[in-house]
């Protein structure tokens, strides 16, 4: 398995296509979640994944917003689950954002069931409220 650091611009249609598949497949099939999953922070967005075989195994993007900095769309695909690609994800993801934006908080939108799993990459809920996004239990974490 290989992983790629792309911006936008960077990303070949293939590229683009599994991205888009395999989110799709996790946040609205597999969640039962209707929402536009395609939106302009794509474009603005550096997109971190892994592929075999022609299939996206784990993804996430990095958002570098001018308020904040961000990452979401963070995903292993059900057949990964388990096996630490999602640990993996999350390692580089930040190296990367370290590496790109130094000593910058990162603030993320997690799913409130997601909340241990993040803490241990040192985010803390911002003011611990859970809410709805998307019919989905959220949290707004942020690591200093």
């Amino acid at each position: 398995m290989t992983w790629k650091i792309k911006k936008f611009n960077e990303l070949t249609t293939t590229e683009l296509f599994q991205i888009y598949q395999a989110r799709v497949n996790v946040f609205i099939v597999e969640q039962e979640c209707f929402y536009p999953d395609v939106d302009d922070n794509d474009l603005i967005s550096i997109h971190v994944f892994n592929e075999q075989n022609g299939q996206i195994q784990a993804y996430g993007r990095i958002i570098p917003n001018q308020e904040k900095l961000m990452f979401g769309r963070i995903l292993t695909v059900k057949e990964q689950r388990g096996t630490g690609l999602g640990k993996e994800l999350l390692t580089i993801i930040l190296k990367t954002i370290e590496d790109t934006f130094p000593n910058q908080a990162v603030e993320i939108q997690a799913q409130a069931y997601l909340q241990n799993f993040y803490s241990q990459f040192g985010f803390e809920p911002i003011n611990g409220e859970i809410y709805l996004e998307d019919a989905i239990p959220h949290i707004d974490m942020i690591k200093k």
